[in-house]
C-alpha cells in the first residue's frame, strides 16, 4: 500500500552519513543543515546558544547540536555517532554524524552501514589527507550509492575556484577507481551557510545544488521489495491458550523481498521445505508482506524452525557454506589473526568460527593489494577466509546488504571485532591457494 492509498503526505526517506577527517566541520554542517531548514526547536537553540556564549564564543556554535557528550563538547570533537531526524517539505531525512578520528572509524562503518547517500568533507585546506580516502574506500565496501563531496571551510581558501577544482578531480579519480558509482562535488562553508542550504553568492562560479538541494532530489533507490525475499527469524511463538491452542508462527523482520500466502518456501540452513500458509501483520492476517515489516509467517507443516533459521523463497534460496570469503574493515583495538577463533553473526545466527586464511591488505594510498599480511589491525581493510561450525546461508553483499553482511565477535568478551560483506569487492584479490586448508581444525 502506498502513502497515497493510506492518506500521508508522498515523501521519501532519505539515510545519510557525513563523514571525514578530523576538524573537517561535519558537525558544524549538521548543525546548519538542522538550522536553516528551520528543524531546531527554540529550547535546543537557545541551549546551544548559553553553551556557546560560557566558551566565550559570539556566535551560537552549531555543531553543539550534535555533539551531545559531555566529553564531546569538552574536547570540541565527535566521538560517538549522533543520529538526527528531521524532514522538509520534499523529503525526510535520518542522519548519522560520524566521527573523524581514526580510532572512531568504526563508528563510521556503523553510521554508513544502512546509509543511502555519505557526505565527506574536506576541508580546503588541507585537500584529500588518509582518512578522507579511509572513508571513502568504506563508503564504496558498503555499497552506498551516492557520495558527495563537500569541500568546507572555502571561506578560508578565498572561495577559489582553483582550490575546489583540484581537490573534486583528485578525490573523484580516487573514489571512482573503487568503484563509487556516483560522486558530486559541491564547494561550502558550514560555518558561515555558503551552498549548504542556501546559494552562495561568494562562489558566483559554482552553479550546482546546494548540500540541502541534492539530499532532496538524489534518487532514493532502496526499494528492497523486488530483491531475494528473506526472512531471519527472530523469535517463535507458541501462545498455548485457549484462544490459540495450536498457533505456532515464526516471527521476525523482512530482510528483502516480499512473500505471500500460498508461496512454496525453504527454511535454512536445515533446507526443509514447507509453504506460507497465513501471515499475521500488527495482529491482523494479510495476503503479502514486505521489507522492513515486522511480521509472523504461519507455515503449513510442523517442520522444527527456531531462532537464527533463515525463511526464504524455495525457488530463490541461497546456497549453504562454511567456506565465507569476504571483504573486512577491523574495527577492534586488538589484531585479528590466522587463526582466531570468532564468533560470526549473520543476521539473528551465530556460529562459532576460525579465520582460515587473510589474503590481502588494501593499502589506502595507491588502492594496492599487500598479500597475506597474517592480520588486520583497527581501521584496516582486507579479504579474509572464515570456516564456520555449522553452515549458513549467505547471499553476496552485491546482492543484499543486509543478508551479504556479518560481524566477527570475541568469544571471551563479546567485543565486536570486524564488519564483513560477503564475495567480491574493489579489494578482491587474485585467488591464493590456502596451504594450511587441513592443519586441524576439525570444522
Amino acid at each position: 500500500m502506498s502513502t497515497t492509498e493510506l492518506g500521508l503526505a508522498e515523501t521519501t526517506l532519505l539515510r545519510f552519513a557525513t563523514a571525514g577527517s578530523v576538524d573537517d566541520g561535519k558537525s558544524t554542517l549538521v548543525g546548519r543543515l538542522l538550522h536553516d531548514s528551520k528543524s531546531v526547536l527554540a529550547d535546543q537553540l537557545e541551549a546551544v546558544e548559553r553553551a556557546s556564549a560560557n566558551r566565550g564564543q559570539d556566535a551560537p556554535d552549531l555543531a553543539l547540536l550534535t555533539d551531545g557528550l559531555r566529553a564531546e563538547r569538552e574536547q570540541g570533537i565527535t566521538i560517538d555517532v549522533a543520529y538526527r531526524y528531521f524532514a522538509t517539505p520534499r523529503r525526510r531525512f535520518i542522519l548519522a554524524d560520524t566521527p573523524g578520528h581514526v580510532q572512531y572509524t568504526r563508528n563510521m562503518v556503523t553510521g554508513a552501514s544502512t546509509a543511502e547517500l555519505t557526505v565527506v568533507l574536506v576541508d580546503a585546506r588541507n585537500g584529500v589527507v588518509e582518512q578522507t580516502r579511509r572513508h571513502a574506500a568504506i563508503a564504496a565496501l558498503l555499497r552506498v550509492p551516492h557520495v558527495v563531496l563537500a569541500v568546507n571551510k572555502m571561506d578560508l581558501v578565498g572561495y577559489q575556484e582553483s582550490i575546489f577544482a583540484g581537490i573534486a578531480e583528485e578525490f573523484t579519480a580516487y573514489a571512482t577507481e573503487l568503484g563509487v558509482p556516483e560522486i558530486t562535488a559541491i564547494p561550502i562553508s558550514a560555518l558561515v551557510g555558503d551552498n549548504v542550504v542556501e546559494p552562495s553568492a561568494n562562489m558566483d562560479w559554482y552553479g550546482g545544488p546546494t548540500v540541502l538541494e541534492h539530499l532532496e532530489t538524489v534518487p532514493v533507490s532502496h526499494d528492497l521489495a523486488h530483491c531475494h525475499a528473506r526472512l531471519p527469524v527472530q523469535y517463535v511463538i507458541r501462545p498455548q491458550t485457549a484462544e490459540h491452542p495450536d498457533y505456532r508462527g515464526y516471527a521476525g523482520q523482512i530482510a528483502a523481498g516480499t512473500f505471500h500466502v500460498g508461496e512454496p518456501v525453504t527454511v535454512l540452513p536445515s533446507g526443509r521445505t514447507t509453504t506460507i500458509s497465513g501471515i499475521d501483520l500488527l495482529g491482523r492476517p494479510v495476503d503479502t508482506a514486505w521489507t522492513t515489516q515486522s511480521v509472523t509467517l504461519l507455515l503449513t507443516d510442523d517442520i522444527d524452525v527456531s531462532r537464527g533459521d533463515l525463511i526464504v523463497p524455495t525457488k530463490d534460496a541461497p546456497a549453504t557454506t562454511q567456506d565465507v570469503e569476504a571483504t573486512v574493515c577491523h574495527v577492534a583495538d586488538q589484531p585479528l589473526t590466522v587463526g582466531h577463533r570468532v564468533l560470526l553473526k549473520h543476521g539473528t545466527r551465530t556460529v562459532k568460527a576460525v579465520v582460515k586464511d587473510i589474503p590481502s591488505r588494501l593499502t589506502l594510498d595507491d588502492l594496492s593489494l599487500h598479500p597475506h599480511p597474517g592480520q588486520l589491525v583497527a581501521n584496516d581493510i582486507g579479504r579474509v577466509k572464515i570456516r564456520t561450525a555449522e553452515p549458513l546461508p549467505v547471499d553476496s553483499y552485491a546482492d543484499s546488504r543486509r543478508t551479504g553482511s556479518f560481524i566477527l565477535i570475541d568469544p571471551a568478551d563479546g567485543t565486536t571485532l570486524t564488519a564483513g560483506m560477503v564475495g567480491e569487492s574493489f579489494a578482491s584479490p587474485e585467488p591464493v591457494k590456502d596451504e594450511t586448508e587441513d592443519d586441524g581444525w576439525d570444522f
